[in-house]
């Protein structure tokens, strides 16, 4: 399986990102080992699986590019965005 997940901060940043492996890429966010998300303190709040790779890809892909479908997910996960 493959996921595209949604962390968010405790300064209410979002970052989106995509693996094949979450449990170990979520490992790897808490240990900062990822550049954009180091330092900072990281809760997973929504993730997506997908059989195809690019399938996930191509939805990473959008979360980060285009604002229109970043919009209707956090819509979606409006109240898993404020706890």
């Amino acid at each position: 399986m493959y996921y595209v997940y949604v962390l968010k901060s405790g300064a209410s940043e979002i970052y989106y990102g995509y693996t094949s492996d979450l449990k170990k890429r979520l490992a790897q966010h808490k240990r900062g080992e990822n550049v954009s998300t180091k330092g900072r303190e990281w809760t997973l709040v929504y993730y997506e699986a997908f059989r195809s790779e690019e399938d996930a890809r191509e939805r990473e892909r959008k979360l980060k590019l285009h604002g229109q479908a970043k919009r209707w997910l956090r819509e979606r996960i409006e109240r898993s965005l404020e706890v």
